[in-house]
């Protein structure tokens, strides 16, 4: 006869012979093209999914692949990265040593960096091998797992990396939204396992048993639907069934109950305390629960190993399926559960568990009134708050649920939440959350607290009238710690940076700045440094925005894209690359969406177009990936303009519409004046000169503080529109709004010459526009030269003076041609061509749309580095970029050579002629 369970893998696999050929097959397609795959295998439990895990992993593993292989616990569901862990730190060759992992957790600062350092290290793997990476009951991963699995089969879809999860089909189930992450960019398969056929139920009996299946087996089988395990369980409660001349049970609960019938008081519960601690467990932790001493459990542990109910690898029990544990589990009645969760819960914080591990025994035992329990779901919020923002609000929920009202410790609580839900980008719950503990009347010190934590939820939601409100009523009220009125000070010049009048704004912020310094208050330095920060931007002040900047970065390094942007402001290029230089050194730099921003502000200001739009796909995706949508709009009006400039009229349309839908959701006045300029430009793109003069009158009356913000660098844009449609005042407005801003930065060579364009194009004083060139001559932004010089063209043909205009409008477009703005090139090429001078040199032609030569100066260089073996990584380091850059160009890569590999790319390159 077979063993106690039968052939696992070969009774596990009877009737799965299709399924087995669609995974060898993708098992394979990764191996021979070296690049990614996924299959999910779906069904209910104990249909079979771990048993054909198991066999793609020994399939997998046969054909030379390294493997790592992890399953998630419904008892750790919430613990972040715990279900990943055991695929990157166990397996033939771990991606990730236990210290390398250890530093990997404790130095985390942002999901996204924590992802792509993971990603590093599995392509660096399958650089030498190809890599499986299975993870068995995706339903309970934890959020941080679900959020790298969600990205990384994509980020690693180049590189032979097979991805194999099995899950639940339930409702709204996290491994389906895995599996749309990754459909269109890598080969998917989605296997769903049904009941086994009856031929193959009776093999399996034949496996089992050992014997040949008589009708009384069949008839009892018919019960299992065709499930394997149930099927598997019956026939071994039916073995002992018959030793013991007892009727076998038809049900899997009621059947392991007869089962532990015979087993020892000791060993039952010991079985139980191992349910209460989840699917895998400790012994030391269940023994511990029984109230025994290590040695007294031993034996029961011996006999349920022999029951074939535990599994011991070594390190942890693992009961032998989850409809095992969740058999004994059930029959613990519910108050006893409750309680034994709690006894769990302190036993795991007295043994020096981390608090998260104990979170999910407090979840399911904790009672109101349990102030412990609220310490503990307050420590874990906070150990997981860098990468797992959202679950650490879901904590807070709870524990603020947990404190009675009326209770002091309900403020101090609920003051964690709302930063907690301000971070995980939930403002309205913070909000809400907020205004349920100020209308319960508290103590004026926790007032004036409430409504200076509140700060940073109200600027989220771009509601600067209510933050100063708040703010002012804090103040007023009274009885603030130093602290606190020192933060509602520096909130409230925060919030006047939104309003006209500048100066009181300036005076508020200056006036927090040196409370705030002389109090020693951090966060109220850097809120007061970010107010005067904003204040200056607003006023069109540079240098001064550029000196609050940099003294705000010296204090928290997150506001380094701050720094940065201000320095392209007073045109200091070299400084702003010398800080990003740094920040893409620094792999772990934070708000790495934002230093995205700054580089494609970079790349945008030199005319690398191709590069800026690259950045802005690039910041656009992280911004999704954590859900925070600080800078969409804004990122869709630039690469809209930048399509334009390359006379790619469908994709500027497309970037148009997704601004919209962006503007809709966040309607602040920043995001709404630039989509109105924005509309502005389609609009005279399209012919409609009256439209477009329309949205600018619209751009000019949406705010004050929009004047320098919005139209800094596109100022003669706006008046070669109002000049066209006969609206001289607008046009005159607008060139002394440019005027007043190079009065404010009178060093700053772009601000000058666009002053002095925009006069020369008001006044048409050709005198004028020579100026605005050569001011211009010191500017580090060639399109804003470029326009400059074909302005002054067009003004000297004008005037008769052809052999000037056309060395003018020549450099205007060989200078936009060499930025890749083939449509701007163009318009001044008809120029030319009007001035009988088109024949010297033809302006550059667009690129084709696939092969080769699609590809940019900068997707070249990403595609001979990776060729050449360099993984995302390293060619980062030699470009001097971020790798999620060089990840977004590797992308457009492959789509436009139409490869779907590195192995592909680097035969490609190494065919071509200068390879």
């Amino acid at each position: 006869m077979a063993g106690p369970h039968g052939s696992l893998t070969r009774s596990g696999l009877r009737g799965r012979e299709a399924e087995i050929e669609e995974l060898q097959a993708l098992i394979a397609s990764v191996a021979r093209t070296g690049s990614g795959g996924l299959a999910l295998i779906q069904g209910e439990p104990g249909i079979g999914k771990t048993t054909l895990l198991v066999e793609a992993v020994s399939r997998a593993r046969a054909a030379g692949f390294s493997v790592g292989l992890g399953k998630a616990d419904e008892l750790h569901h919430i613990v972040p990265f715990s279900s990943l862990a055991a695929c990157v730190l166990h397996g033939d060759q771990p991606l990730l040593s236990g210290d390398a992992f250890g530093d990997l957790t404790r130095n985390h600062d942002q999901r996204i960096w924590l992802v792509e350092r993971l990603a590093e290290a599995i392509e660096a793997t399958a650089g030498s091998a190809p890599v499986l990476i299975g993870l068995d009951d995706v339903q309970w991963a934890d959020p941080l797992s679900l959020f790298a699995l969600k990205q990384l089969p994509t980020r690693l879809r180049t590189s032979p990396v097979l991805w194999l999860l099995t899950g639940r089909r339930e409702p709204a189930a996290p491994a389906e939204d895995v599996v749309a992450a990754a459909t269109g960019n890598l080969p998917t398969v989605t296997m769903t396992l049904g009941p086994l056929s009856g031929v193959a139920i009776d093999q399996l009996a034949g496996d089992t048993l050992g014997a040949v299946v008589d009708g009384r087996v069949r008839d009892l089988l018919d019960g299992a639907g065709g499930n394997p395990f149930l099927a598997v369980e019956m026939l071994a409660g039916l073995r002992t069934a018959e030793a013991s001349d007892e009727p076998m049970p038809p049900r899997l609960v009621v059947g392991v109950r007869a089962r532990l019938k015979s087993l020892q008081p000791g060993t039952l519960r010991f079985l139980r305390m191992g349910a209460v601690l989840g699917r895998s467990f400790s012994f030391h932790d269940a023994a511990a629960l029984c109230g025994q001493p290590t040695a007294a459990s031993v034996a029961a542990l011996d006999e349920a190993v022999r029951a074939g109910l535990l599994d011991d690898d070594g390190d942890h029990l693992v009961f032998r399926h989850d409809l095992l544990r969740q058999a004994v589990y059930a029959d613990i009645p519910p108050s006893a559960r409750k309680a034994l969760h709690r006894e769990a819960a302190h036993h795991l914080v007295a043994a020096g568990h981390r608090p998260i591990d104990a979170v999910p025994h407090i979840l399911r035992g904790a009672r109101p009134g349990d102030e412990e329990a609220v310490a503990l779901l307050q420590r874990a919020a906070d150990d997981v708050v860098p990468v797992t923002p959202g679950l650490a609000a879901d904590l807070m929920t709870r524990a603020l649920e947990l404190v009675p009202a009326g209770r002091p410790l309900r403020f101090t609580v609920g003051e964690q939440t709302i930063l907690c839900l301000t971070r995980a980008g939930r403002n309205r719950e913070a909000l809400s959350a907020g205004d349920r503990l100020l209308a319960s009347r508290p103590p004026l010190e926790v007032f004036s607290r409430l409504q200076a934590t509140l700060g940073g939820t109200l600027w989220n939601m771009d509601l600067a009238g209510e933050l100063r409100r708040r703010a002012e009523a804090g103040l007023a009220m009274g009885g603030a710690a130093p602290e606190i009125a020192a933060r509602l000070a520096a909130l409230r010049a925060l919030a006047l940076s939104r309003d006209h009048d500048l100066a009181a704004a300036r005076e508020a912020g200056e006036t927090a700045l040196r409370a705030a310094t002389t109090i020693g208050d951090r966060e109220a330095h850097v809120l007061a440094l970010f107010g005067l920060g904003e204040i200056a931007q607003n006023a069109g002040e540079n240098a001064v925005a550029l000196e609050r900047f940099a003294a705000l970065s010296a204090v928290d390094s997150a506001f380094l894209p701050e720094e940065i942007v201000a320095h392209l402001h007073v045109d200091d290029f070299a400084a702003g690359e010398r800080l990003l230089s740094q920040a893409t050194d620094d792999a772990r730099a934070m708000r790495q969406a934002m230093m995205l921003w700054a580089q494609g502000q970079h790349d945008l200001g030199l005319g690398r177009l191709d590069d800026a739009d690259a950045d802005f796909v690039t910041m656009e995706r992280l911004e999704d990936e954590v859900q925070v949508p600080v800078h969409q709009v804004n990122g869709r009006v630039i690469r809209s303009r930048i399509a334009l400039l390359r006379g790619d009229r469908e994709a500027a349309r497309e970037h148009l519409a997704a601004a919209r839908v962006g503007l809709a959701v966040k309607p602040n006045p920043g995001n709404t004046a630039a989509v109105r300029f924005l509309e502005a430009v389609h609009a005279e793109a399209d012919g409609d000169v009256g439209l477009a003069v329309d949205k600018v009158r619209q751009v000019q009356q949406e705010g004050f503080f929009m004047r320098w913000r919005l139209l800094r660098d596109w100022v003669d844009s706006a008046i070669r529109m109002a000049l066209r449609g006969a609206e001289h005042e607008l046009a005159q407005d607008l060139a002394a709004q440019a005027e007043a801003h190079a009065a404010r930065n009178p060093a700053v060579p772009t601000a000058t010459g666009i002053a002095a364009q925009a006069l020369g194009l008001v006044k048409n004083d050709l005198a004028m526009l020579e100026r605005s060139v050569e001011l211009l001559k010191a500017s580090p932004r060639p399109l804003v030269r470029a326009a400059a010089y074909a302005d002054l063209g067009q003004a000297l043909l004008a005037a008769g003076r052809k052999h000037q205009a056309v060395a003018s409008l020549t450099h205007a477009r060989d200078t936009f041609a060499e930025s890749g703005a083939h449509a701007a090139a163009a318009r001044v090429q008809r120029a030319l061509e009007g001035a009988g001078a088109g024949s010297r040199r033809a302006a550059a032609s667009r690129r084709p749309v696939q092969g080769w030569g699609a590809l940019t100066a900068s997707e070249k260089k990403v595609a001979r580095l990776i060729a050449e073996g360099h993984t995302n990584r390293s060619a980062a380091d030699l470009l001097v970029v971020s790798p999620h850059t060089v990840n977004t160009h590797l992308t457009s890569v492959f789509r436009k050579l139409s490869v779907n590999s590195r192995v592909q790319l680097a035969n490609l390159v190494m065919a071509l002629p200068d390879g």
